[in-house]
């Protein structure tokens, strides 16, 4: 790959840095890829191990390279253009409205479905670094001792066993004290969204969200009859605690459904002190705070924020979980800590679904009690890491100057303000005919907003494809703006 002029006159160490350079531009070197070792360059081109290093710190100073403890040298990721604060022209609405877009939502759902399309619409990070086989071992292991019982129904609130490795968790990670009778198992994260709304809320209730919002949350309002209400959410820290106060004081908000540890689409986790101000701002107000926290094992800096519940005193703030985003999205198994209202999520758990399945229950407890779910979970952050910084450069190197992004500390997705010019709906269109999956803005906001807006997936294995389909994206972004 690299060769050197022992007879040239410039210094040995500039020849690399040309070398490294030329392989940068080419694109045989990208962005997130390790240089190869010290020792390891010295011995294909033939010159010294300082002459390399020597080479390897100056490419760093001029900011080609960064260089991570015990791990090597690794080509940096060009900088996207950063989303800093709540966009001009996005306003959050100041009235609550029914639901948008439902057609446009079944066609997204309707596009992740096709055969061979590239997963860019989807959140579904676990897949960038499947536990497959490690959890196929554990299953085989559940049924050779379980036998006819794995086949059975499970209680209505849950198996005890994965209940408790649930709460252990809560207390081994948080320092937090749960009672695992206050968890409810449920059919995914999706039904204890359910199950906490309609605990608390009924037709015509208004719900506030933030905005931009998770998609399924807009959907769940609208199946039941209410209203959602946007509140301004900025893009580095989360619910704006001042708009929310606001909200509150002109508008009979039955209940909040915020993401403060790691939201979708933003991936943005929210300060501790905020959070802690938003807890205290809902205990006021006697408010009913329904927290989606989905993604909160899967920051990058492998630091577990405490959910909201944690600070609560009023027992008013219930947390939804699932294992759908960091272990097994086809188990569709989550859960709901709601001790103030466990009566009633009983109630509708036994009414709507019954029981979740025992199996997939019993499998994921042994999972955790094993200790491989957070042997797993430190594998798949890194590689999550990376797709970010990969998916940050493409964008940055194949759209438009102007296209501005967010900066996730964690999770799968990347929300991306386009030229003001560019229809998301139209661009989801054609990005479909050609075989990829992309999510229009538009769906993550009750009032068609967000229109030169996407969001984009990295949960998934970076391949030559995915390069090709972003640059695909950018070009036909670029030709539209």
């Amino acid at each position: 790959m690299l060769a050197v002029d022992k007879q040239n006159s410039d210094y040995l160490y500039r020849q690399v840095i040309d070398l490294i350079t030329q392989n940068l531009e080419s694109g045989t070197l990208r962005p997130g890829d390790r240089l190869p070792s010290l020792r390891r360059m010295s011995r294909q081109i033939g010159v010294s191990i300082p002459t390399v290093r020597q080479a390897y710190v100056e490419l760093e100073r001029q900011r080609k390279v960064e260089s991570r403890p015990q791990s090597g040298f690794y080509v940096r990721h060009r900088a996207s253009n950063p989303m800093v604060n709540t966009s001009p022209g996005v306003r959050p609405s100041a009235q609550p409205v029914p639901i948008g877009g439902r057609g446009l939502m079944e066609r997204v759902y309707d596009g992740l479905h096709q055969p061979g399309v590239v997963p860019f619409g989807i959140a579904n990070p676990c897949m960038a670094k499947p536990a497959a086989k490690a959890l196929h071992r554990t299953m085989k292991r559940v049924m050779a001792r379980a036998e006819e019982r794995s086949l059975s129904y499970a209680p209505t609130m849950g198996e005890p066993g994965l209940r408790r490795q649930i709460a252990y968790r809560y207390l081994d990670s948080l320092g937090s004290g749960v009672d695992p009778e206050s968890i409810c198992i449920t059919n995914g994260g999706q039904e204890a969204l359910l199950l906490a709304l309609r605990a608390v809320a009924g037709p015509g209730d208004v719900i506030a969200v933030e905005s931009p919002t998770y998609h399924g949350l807009l959907e769940l309002i609208d199946s039941l009859g209410m209203l959602a209400i946007e509140v301004e959410t900025c893009p580095e820290e989360g619910v704006i605690i001042d708009a929310l106060r606001q909200t509150l004081d002109s508008h009979p908000v039955a209940a909040c459904m915020f993401s403060t540890t790691l939201s979708n689409p933003l991936g943005v986790s929210m300060p501790q002190r905020d959070r802690e101000r938003l807890v205290q701002l809902i205990d006021e107000r006697d408010v009913v705070l329904i927290e989606d926290d989905v993604y909160g094992d899967l920051l990058y800096d492998d630091a577990r924020p405490k959910p909201a519940e944690f600070y609560s005193r009023s027992g008013n703030i219930m947390t939804c979980g699932s294992f759908s985003k960091t272990a097994a999205p086809g188990y569709r198994i989550g859960w709901l800590l709601a001790e103030k209202y466990r009566d009633e999520i009983s109630r509708l758990k036994r009414s709507f679904s019954c029981s979740s399945g025992l199996l997939q229950q019993l499998t994921l407890a042994e999972f955790l009690a094993s200790g491989d779910y957070d042997r797993y979970l430190k594998t798949l952050r890194p590689v999550l890491r990376c797709n970010a910084q990969r998916m940050s450069a493409a964008v940055a190197r194949y759209f438009p100057a102007e296209t501005r992004t967010s900066q996730p500390v964690g999770g799968c997705v990347l929300w991306l303000e386009l030229p003001a010019s560019v229809d998301s709906e139209q661009l989801f269109d054609e990005a479909i005919a050609a075989g990829i999956s992309i999510a229009p803005g538009l769906i993550f906001s009750p009032c068609d907003r967000y229109r030169n807006f996407i969001r984009l997936s990295y949960g998934h294995p970076w391949t030559d494809e995915t390069e090709d389909s972003l640059r695909w994206l950018g070009e036909t972004v670029a030709a539209g703006a």
